[in-house]
């Protein structure tokens, strides 16, 4: 029987419709899947763990052999909703920032848009589980992923890094791509992207599957209207911007 690729994937809501894309659409036979956070799927990559991943794209420049190897990613145009800075007091009186411990690209998103577009250095904290309670005074935190789901009510101050990021830089962004770490077969690769595909034509029933469990939060908007899946040509453009600017020289082969 042919070895499966294995793949580590992001556990997230906004990751859905590529795992239904996979399990629905032919595919599921054909790869061994686990579930991580996403700073954890670029550990397991960067260290052979697995074939495949769908990392921070903050890592890819760290991860031996990178190759960028489908047509869709975690994006978006401009407000991306579920990665933010929450915070007690206005972003010009922020004296610490609590670093997500479970994002790479955010955080490097976050340093850099504090120094470019607001202009302020805070004190950064390499945050551990339950840091979101310590979000008072003038020490806030970086959020992402579905815990962020509902945060906007309890915090005075919600800055979406996505739309900072549009404001400053006028360019769409990409957090999460797919990146193999060996050469995959043009068949797999094929297939592979025919299956995300397939899910991401299908996110509308994936929203209702999952609406359920989100009843104050619209999942059909969120894929629909903040989470921008194609990484077409404007997207790798602003990629490599972005890369430029938080790792440079160190451009490999995941660019072509």
């Amino acid at each position: 029987m042919k070895n499966k690729i294995s793949i580590s994937a992001v556990s997230y809501l906004n990751t859905k419709p590529f795992l239904y894309g996979l399990h629905a659409c032919g595919l599921s036979d054909s790869i061994d899947l686990s579930l991580d956070i996403p700073s954890v799927c670029a550990r397991k990559l960067s260290e052979g763990a697995v074939e495949l991943g769908l990392v921070p794209v903050a890592a890819i420049p760290s991860i031996p052999n990178a190759q960028i190897i489908s047509n869709y990613c975690i994006g978006t145009l401009g407000a991306v909703k579920t990665v933010g800075i929450y915070a007690a007091c206005p972003m010009q009186n922020i004296t610490h920032l609590y670093l997500d411990y479970q994002s790479r690209t955010s955080v490097a998103l976050s340093k850099y848009l504090l120094q470019q577009h607001w202009k302020i250095h805070p004190v950064f904290i390499d945050a551990k589980e339950g840091y979101e309670a310590q979000v008072k005074g003038t020490k806030a935190a970086l959020i992402i992923g579905d815990r962020t789901i509902d945060l906007e009510q309890h915090y005075p101050y919600f800055y979406d890094l996505g739309t900072a990021w549009k404001q400053h830089s006028g360019r769409p962004f990409v957090f999460a791509a797919w990146v193999s770490n060996r050469p995959l077969s043009d068949t797999f690769k094929k297939q592979f992207n025919e299956a995300l595909g397939c899910g991401i034509a299908q996110r509308h029933r994936v929203a209702e599957l999952f609406q359920s469990s989100y009843p104050s939060f619209d999942v059909h908007a969120y894929y629909h209207d903040y989470i921008s899946y194609e990484l077409d040509h404007s997207k790798r453009e602003a990629l490599r911007f972005f890369l430029e600017k938080v790792a440079p020289k160190q451009e490999s082969s995941w660019a072509r």
